[in-house]
């Protein structure tokens, strides 16, 4: 059993995974008369793939009993996937590199403020919500025909990796 270390998220950091979606360096137009500030082009949407579509959803992620055990990852190989949280908790992204089957020697872990979004790049291997809290996310992702979930569990026979992080934990 390995215990993960938890990196900060940045954008360097995260980048061949996808991008980190936050306020910081965003692009600022007014709008609406002046009345709003409008945080300009913060991810780029890739869901056109075999005749794909943009949804806009809500998850509400439950906390899982900690630390947990990584079992499992999964990816969308039609199209990416944004997450941004509605409230202002911290979260875990566990992601890893790998073609066909994740490579657990890649397993990396970023701890995103709730003022930090990801978008994961079509076909990105990560792991499903980790959150301290319960926690809602607006989800931006695809809808439309083929299959975009594959998941993959990883062999009993190889160490599996653990982590664990609390709210006053930095």
């Amino acid at each position: 059993m390995r215990d993960l270390v938890i990196e900060p998220l940045t954008k360097s950091a995260f980048e061949p995974f996808g991008e980190v979606i936050e306020t910081a360096g965003a692009r600022r137009l007014m709008i609406n008369e002046g009345t709003t500030e409008r945080l300009h082009d913060l991810a780029r949407i890739d869901v056109a793939r075999n005749e794909g579509r943009p949804i806009v959803s809500i998850f509400r992620a439950t906390p899982r009993e900690m630390p947990v055990t990584l079992h499992m990852m999964e990816r969308h190989p039609l199209g990416s996937q944004a997450f941004y949280p509605l409230s202002d908790l911290d979260w875990l992204v566990v992601v890893c590199d790998g073609d066909r089957v994740p490579a657990l020697s890649t397993l990396r872990c970023f701890r995103a403020s709730g003022q930090q979004g990801i978008n994961l790049r079509a076909n990105v291997w990560h792991h499903p919500l980790l959150v301290i809290g319960i926690q809602d996310f607006l989800v931006v992702d695809r809808d439309g025909p083929g299959n975009n979930l594959e998941e993959a569990y990883f062999p009993q026979s190889e160490s599996t990796h653990r982590v664990s992080f609390t709210a006053d934990q930095k």
